[in-house]
């Protein structure tokens, strides 16, 4: 029976010939006292190795980690500029919808005179004043810039942007053979309809013409 070389358990004959040290501890045994320690403190820790991260690997590291933190900043700045177009798109339907309706209820209580060129119109409607009743106010429509707007007893209503050109024409005659004539100036009358043509459509885009058509008063 012999100890160990790095100490602790020893082992007989018969284990040392099926368990012999290898040749780097053989040649460790006769080495210093301090290399010998080294090497069985090394032996004593299978679970441990002495091998670090080298630089390259480091970087690589660093340079996949960057990609991973780019990547997630993307998908959430397109999350975040796609759910505000769809804000700014509601707010736009949102706004046409309601240039309509409000457009249409003037027309509808519009009142003489009446006075309309090819790029504006002027008469009276009624309008619901901020006492909750409705008043008899001055409105005209025309063009400001590039935005469509209408003027009601001196408040100033946006009913579109990025509109490149605005034209009116107003219905002398209905029928299959209607009549739209470009200006329309009477204290006493007024046209059966307007017709309302929008170039840009809100997109700033001249080849789109939006067009509305609005009756000046309802046909039983």
């Amino acid at each position: 029976m012999k100890s160990a070389p790095c100490g602790g358990a020893s082992w007989s004959r018969p284990e040392r010939a099926r368990s012999a040290p290898s040749a780097p501890l053989q040649g460790a045994r006769n080495a210093e006292p301090g290399l010998l320690a080294r090497v069985c403190a090394r032996g004593a820790e299978p679970g441990l190795s002495a091998r670090g991260f080298t630089l390259v690997e480091v970087m690589v590291a660093v340079a996949i980690s960057a990609l991973v933190i780019l990547a997630a900043h993307r998908v959430f700045t397109g999350v975040a500029d796609g759910a505000k177009a769809v804000q700014t798109a509601r707010e736009r339907l949102d706004r046409d919808a309601n240039a309509r309706r409000w457009l249409k209820a003037t027309f509808l209580s519009l009142e003489p005179p009446f006075e309309g060129r090819a790029d504006r119109a002027s008469f009276t409607s009624w309008q619901l004043s901020s006492g909750g009743w409705f008043e008899h106010v001055p409105t005209t429509l025309s063009l400001d810039g590039n935005r469509f707007v209408g003027t009601s007893g001196g408040a100033l209503l946006e009913l579109a942007d990025g509109v490149g050109d605005l034209a009116f024409d107003y219905l002398l005659e209905p029928g299959a053979d209607s009549k739209w004539v470009r200006a329309w100036i009477s204290p006493v009358s007024a046209p059966l309809a307007v017709r309302i043509r929008v170039a840009g459509c809100g997109k700033r885009d001249v080849g789109c013409v939006d067009t509305l058509v609005l009756l000046i008063k309802e046909r039983g």
